[in-house]
């Protein structure tokens, strides 16, 4: 080889491949603040199969599945540590209260139909993880509606519980200590 040839195959940037998911759900959530970012929300998801055009063969969903893509990359770069870490643990304080029967009885169902105290505990026990290592990070002022948010949820899982723990047995309580 020569150094011409060389040299100029370390200086040209190389084609970025991307694998293309085909045939399943590939949920984006959206990690920004709602109001600033549009309507979209955590709703935003799209169909990874190929949908080709009878006339050229050409993949015709292709573009947009590389714009919406495009798009909730860029969201996931804008946000910043602490609106990421703060939408996860809204999440799983959500789930958990639908877990401990917290939810709102909506067409027909009663929110105490969904109560499952199995998995109640496994979300709390992450959401104190979560938030117990997260806090240094966030700060105080961010982490103390987080705080408040999962002593809520202990409390409630406590109550709920036909044979409450004992103190400091609790979901979580491993990571924040015995709640009263």
């Amino acid at each position: 080889m020569d150094s011409a040839c060389t040299s100029t195959s370390l200086t040209r940037p190389r084609k970025r491949r991307t694998a293309k998911p085909i045939g399943r759900r590939v949920r984006l959530p959206d990690v920004t603040e709602q109001h600033s970012r549009g309507a979209r929300g955590a709703d935003a998801t799209f169909r990874a199969t190929p949908e080709t055009d009878a006339t050229d063969g050409t993949d015709a969903t292709d573009d947009t599945d590389h714009a919406l893509v495009g798009e909730a990359v860029i969201d996931i770069a804008q946000a910043t540590a602490v609106e990421i870490i703060g939408s996860a643990a809204v999440h799983l304080m959500s789930a958990a209260a639908v877990k401990c029967g917290l939810a709102p009885d909506e067409d027909g169902v009663r929110g105490v139909d969904m109560m499952d105290l199995a998995e109640a505990r496994k979300l709390i026990t992450a959401l104190a993880g979560l938030v117990t290592a997260g806090a240094p990070e966030i700060g105080d002022r961010h982490a103390r509606p987080l705080r408040d948010g999962l002593r809520s949820l202990q409390l409630a899982f406590r109550e709920a519980s036909t044979y409450p723990d004992a103190p400091g047995e609790g979901p979580g309580e491993k990571f924040t200590g015995p709640v009263r």
